[in-house]
């Protein structure tokens, strides 16, 4: 081969993926990839058992960033309870127990009420060496972001003997995580972050410690907004079978769709976020690799009714999403629901979310109902 050609073949080869080179994000049966055509008034809907985790609170109105996982035989949530209203002083974070997901404990307080001016916000389980972690964000004021916040990401480890919660470690200067640490297929860990400023990188690395982390810049919030009135926020990441990442990231511009970003380096850099055609009700969203071979993706994906539908969406490939579904969940017309957290135990998907964000619910959905939408025509 022609040397010069054989150089430029090689650039082709190794060129990092670009978000608008993928096919629509969205495409359901019919629709060729314009959402447009989606009838959400005639979705499937799917069912399951529903139960209340923490029901409204006189003393903490506020419950929102619900998480869950199954750990030695119990499941475990946790959210944000605050006062009044999101990320005021005194917001903490509270946890119950359950032994099959829907009966569950009267809540405790995980993190203990913070200091004085300081909240905190609930950022996800993990367990690492066998040891159970819960992450929180702690910061100063008023909200997470702005100026002079001191913001952290901690680290609290479950004391079986003490029946307890206590304070670990400093896990990231500056940071608040989406969802806890995922591992790579390359044996690292990582997660997502935003700065005090809504700037979004990823932490990649743990493997030494809970503490050690690179940065790897994904979107400057203030060039985006400049360039293209990207907001970015809420950013969730997944790995497709070759290895490659993927990020979906929530916008607070306007938009009402998610961008998409890509990494083809097991996350050392990520193309710019592009604009994808997946609606989204400006809020957060999550996804999931079942053991089935396909992922779900929950969110609230009809921009025409904000946050008082979720939807289950279902994808083979991790690229395109084919299926899409109501979550039947039995309430009242006047509420919502919001920020989805998603695991799977037993052949069931729970899924955890926030009403009218001062009650914790979760939905359990049978695997099969999932797979009959999947495989319907």
């Amino acid at each position: 081969m022609n040397p010069a050609l054989f150089l430029i073949c090689s650039a082709l080869l190794l060129a990092p993926t670009r978000a608008a080179e993928l096919p629509p994000m969205l495409n359901l049966p019919d629709t060729g990839g314009d959402v447009a055509k989606i009838d959400f008034a005639k979705l499937p809907v799917l069912k399951g058992q529903h139960a209340v985790v923490c029901p409204y609170e006189e003393a903490w109105k506020f419950q929102l960033h619900n998480y869950l996982l199954h750990h030695e035989g119990k499941f475990w949530c946790m959210w944000s309870a605050g006062p009044v209203v999101e990320d005021v002083p005194t917001q903490h974070v509270r946890y119950a127990t359950s032994a099959d997901g829907l009966s569950w404990s009267a809540p405790k307080n995980l993190t203990g009420m913070p200091a004085e001016g300081r909240a905190y916000i609930a950022r996800g389980f993990c367990v690492r060496d066998g040891e159970l972690l819960a992450l929180a964000a702690s910061y100063r004021g008023k909200g997470a972001f702005g100026v002079d916040k001191d913001l952290k990401l901690v680290a609290f480890r479950w004391d079986k003997a003490r029946d307890a919660w206590t304070q670990k470690a400093v896990v990231f200067e500056n940071a608040i995580n989406n969802f806890a640490p995922q591992q790579l297929s390359t044996g690292e860990w990582m997660m997502t972050r935003r700065d005090a400023r809504f700037n979004v990188s990823m932490l990649v690395g743990g493997v030494k410690s809970l503490t050690d982390w690179q940065v790897v810049p994904v979107v400057d919030r203030l060039a985006a907004v400049r360039t293209s009135k990207f907001s970015p926020d809420e950013p969730v990441w997944w790995e497709l079978a070759d290895g490659t990442l993927m990020s979906a990231i929530r916008d607070n511009g306007g938009s009402q769709r998610l961008f998409r970003s890509v990494s083809t380096d097991h996350g050392r850099t990520w193309s710019k976020p592009e604009i994808s055609n997946y609606p989204n009700s400006t809020s957060k969203l999550f996804t999931l690799q079942t053991s089935r071979g396909f992922r779900v993706l929950v969110s609230n994906a009809n921009p025409a009714v904000g946050r008082r539908e979720l939807h289950l969406a279902v994808s083979d490939d991790g690229k395109q999403f084919t299926r899409l579904a109501r979550l039947g969940i039995p309430s009242p017309r006047a509420t919502t629901f919001q920020y989805p957290h998603v695991i799977e135990h037993d052949g069931s998907l729970f899924i955890a979310f926030s009403n009218k964000k001062n009650v914790t619910e979760v939905l359990k959905v049978p695997l099969a109902e999932v797979e009959k939408l999947r495989s319907a025509r």
